[in-house]
């Protein structure tokens, strides 16, 4: 029976591989232009609370508006939701490549600081968003008996085995 290394051991190098091997999501996109109260009504559309990316015509990003993003600096003033997503958006995020490792989009999530890290191409074209899901969900799917054997209540402690 071969045994395979511990999952301490592995995930270091799974950290390594480059993002391209993540499912990633469309990110939700407007236009340059859209009003604020646009791109609240595309984010509340999601049922996420996520964030939308402003993207030109040939798909280079622009921009991102978190909700973080309108929650701090809108509510309590007066400024309203009719002026353009420009006047508020994040102009120079933070962006990441496909084949930056995903080590690098953790890296970033960790600082609180990034929930949805864009991912673009040489030429800054959109080509994907990477969510702290999206990384979960390649860890799971990389140990799937680990996964599936976790008890629900890891810290419990079970007085006798269970079965017949």
């Amino acid at each position: 029976m071969t045994r395979t290394r511990p999952v301490s051991e592995r995930v270091p190098t799974l950290l390594d591989e480059p993002i391209k091997v993540l499912r990633r999501r469309d990110p939700l996109r407007v236009a340059p232009g859209t009003s604020l109260a646009g791109c609240v009504e595309a984010i509340q559309g999601t049922g996420t609370g996520d964030s939308v990316v402003v993207a030109d015509a040939d798909g280079r990003l622009i921009g991102v508006l978190t909700e973080r993003d309108i929650v701090a600096r809108l509510v309590g003033t007066d400024e309203g939701l009719d002026r353009p997503v420009e006047t508020l958006m994040n102009r120079e995020p933070h962006t990441l490549h496909l084949d930056d490792p995903i080590a690098a989009a953790v890296a970033l999530m960790e600082t609180g600081r990034y929930r949805n890290v864009p991912i673009v191409d040489d030429d800054g074209i959109l080509q994907g968003i990477v969510r702290p899901q999206d990384v979960l969900r390649y860890l799971a799917e990389s140990f799937p008996e680990e996964v599936l054997n976790l008890p629900p209540r890891p810290h419990q402690q079970m007085k006798e085995s269970e079965g017949a």
